[in-house]
């Protein structure tokens, strides 16, 4: 990626409204509060610094015995404390004020982040360029309210400015103007060094989305027994190392430069200052300024330098968190292709006609490949209806794009003969009980498990409860300790681990949550073993009876229960028919059909 312009910079800053809005909407109470007490706290330093001067040049007349009330100083004193308390009282609160911001953002963007991915394609999850955009925006939720601490910081340290630089001219206005110079190579080194930082920071992206993934991968429950088993942890952790030390290289010789150069730069800061100092030094001596006011505007110039050093070095962090909320923002301009359809029909109490596909055809992102072409059938309502084909012959493919998680690349799917697209989109996904043979293991309870498939009715123990019947998982759950409340998997305290084929009935009780008319299994029993495979079927067959199934699996043992059978190869439509009469073709079905059978013998 190309380094960032100081063009970039400014334009980056546009995003520091829509960042503001967030914030607003995270707590507008706590934001104003913020905002409140910064500028309270802004014009603390001058009043010191001016309560200093009297409280020298009161001493002075002391000490040359001139006869003045020494009440007056002791209050002077007092008023000198008395901001200095309220000033780190005020310090404080911005400070508890921004942690609790902080913690509140973080929570409320985390949410806005998992609320637009479910709007997103599914074949958007499937691209590495999205992931990288996810991964980014997601980095953006945690630490991103330190813009507003910046950024309301700037304001308030911009008015304490204007009180002292009022100081400053009065007395004299070139040393505002040497004050800039000294600053400004620290400010221009600050912000090079930083823009070098994002671009790297960028291009690390998806190496740093593999580390993490090497190192769950490495020090994972889910993956202990094939790391043990194939030794991998030596491969894992020199892959590890690699990319970690090519990381901590590229960020070494970066820090070093970015040190070297700013200790140049911070020497003629200082030479700056302390030839103000001078100058004010020997004003004094020849009398043309007070003691008092020494302190006062040698104050005012360090105060001012480190302020201005401050400022600058805040707007080169300030554009550089708004460069970095770019990434946050581009996320959320990602949109779906499957949307809505304006005026949507809704989907149909009773499927009366049935699936059509006509020539449909799939192809992925970024792929030459068709998953799916020249798909030409139909799925009639009440119909069983099984898909067969090698892995890779595009099964999975088509029944996603039968619950409409995928658009047709060409052609159409129509149901009762309209186009899928016209039907609302969320009563289609309703409409369709679908488990897939990557399933997820969910680490929560038994009952949340199975009401993931409905998860309106979690609370609905009784619909639970029944889906697990019709899956044969109860009888697993009675021996559990805790029944439906037990936790499942290893990952949190009191949790449980289950067996393959004890997992899958759990995730089958999924499909039964849902009284849907169209049930769609992938590879659903292929943990089970032999009787419990046979047993789940027979459930299946007689709780399918009146509504359309789909079914994929590689044992032809369970797709000869399907009305119709569909052979696919490479993504097309090779045969189809009943068990009977795709064994009478003699073709690719009856060729798969024997070699499983030989398998047995």
């Amino acid at each position: 990626m190309a380094d960032v312009t100081i063009k970039d910079r400014f334009s980056a800053l546009g995003n520091l409204p829509a960042f503001f809005k967030l914030v607003w909407q995270t707590n507008p109470s706590l934001t104003v509060l913020n905002a409140v007490l910064r500028i309270f706290r802004s014009a603390i330093p001058v009043a010191v610094l001016y309560v200093g001067k009297l409280i020298v040049d009161y001493v002075v007349q002391i000490s040359h015995g001139a006869g003045v009330d020494h009440k007056y100083l002791w209050e002077l004193v007092a008023a000198e404390a008395g901001l200095a308390i309220l000033s780190d009282a005020l310090g404080r609160a911005t400070t508890l004020i921004d942690s609790l911001l902080g913690d509140l953002f973080s929570n409320y963007t985390s949410v806005k982040i998992m609320e637009h991915a479910a709007m997103l394609d599914l074949e958007q999850f499937e691209d590495t360029t999205f992931y990288d955009k996810l991964e980014r925006a997601r980095q953006q939720t945690i630490g991103r309210t330190i813009l507003l601490s910046q950024v309301l910081s700037q304001v308030q340290d911009l008015i304490t400015m204007g009180f002292l630089t009022a100081g400053l001219a009065v007395f004299n206005p070139w040393l505002l103007l040497l004050l800039f110079v000294a600053v400004l190579p620290s400010f221009i080194g600050e912000s090079y060094f930083n823009d070098k930082n994002y671009s790297l920071s960028r291009r690390q992206t998806p190496q740093r989305r593999e580390l993490d993934y090497i190192r769950y991968i490495g020090a994972s429950d889910e993956t202990a027994k094939e790391v043990k088993i194939f030794s991998l942890s030596g491969f894992l952790i020199d892959r590890f190392r690699q990319l970690s030390d090519k990381f901590y290289t590229d960020n070494k010789q970066l820090a070093i430069r970015r040190s070297l150069w700013g200790t140049l730069f911070s020497l003629l800061g200082t030479m700056g200052y302390y030839g103000a100092y001078a100058y004010i030094i020997s004003k004094t001596i020849q009398g043309v300024i007070s003691i008092g006011s020494l302190t006062f505007l040698a104050g005012s110039f360090r105060q001012l330098r480190g302020l201005l050093d401050g400022v600058l070095s805040r707007f080169t962090a300030v554009s550089q968190g708004a460069i970095y909320l770019k990434d946050f923002f581009d996320f959320f301009e990602i949109k779906p292709q499957i949307k809505p359809a304006p005026n949507a029909r809704p989907f149909p109490k009773k499927i009366e006609e049935g699936f059509r596909f006509e020539n449909v055809g799939f192809k992925y992102a970024h792929s030459d490949k068709w998953a799916n072409r020249h798909l030409n059938f139909t799925l009639k309502a009440g119909e069983k209806l099984a898909l067969v084909g090698e892995n890779g012959a595009g099964k999975t493919t088509l029944v996603k794009l039968l619950a409409r998680l995928y658009d047709p690349t060409e052609g159409r799917i129509l149901l009762d003969g309209y186009d899928l697209r016209e039907y609302d989109l969320r009563d289609v996904r309703k409409a369709v009980g679908i488990i897939f043979q990557d399933y997820i293991r969910y680490q929560m309870t038994v009952a949340q498990n199975i009401a993931v498939g409905n998860i309106d009715e979690k609370e609905n123990r009784e619909r639970i409860e029944d889906a697990s019947k019709k899956s044969l998982a109860d009888l697993l759950v009675q021996r559990l300790e805790g029944k439906y409340d037990q936790a499942l998997g290893k990952r949190f305290n009191q949790g449980v681990e289950l067996s393959g084929g004890e997992w899958q009935k759990i995730a089958l009780a999924r499909a039964y949550m849902k009284d849907t008319q169209l049930l769609i299994l992938d590879e659903p029993t292929s943990a089970l073993d032999a009787r419990a495979e046979y047993e789940v079927f027979q459930r299946f067959a007689d709780l399918t009876k009146g509504k359309t199934a789909v079914l994929i699996s590689h044992r032809f043992s369970t797709v000869r229960m399907a009305d119709r059978i569909l052979v696919l190869d490479k993504g097309e439509l090779l045969e189809e028919g009943s068990h009977r009469e795709l064994i009478n073709k003699a073709g690719r079905y009856a060729e798969l059909f024997q070699l499983q059978a030989r398998g047995y013998q």
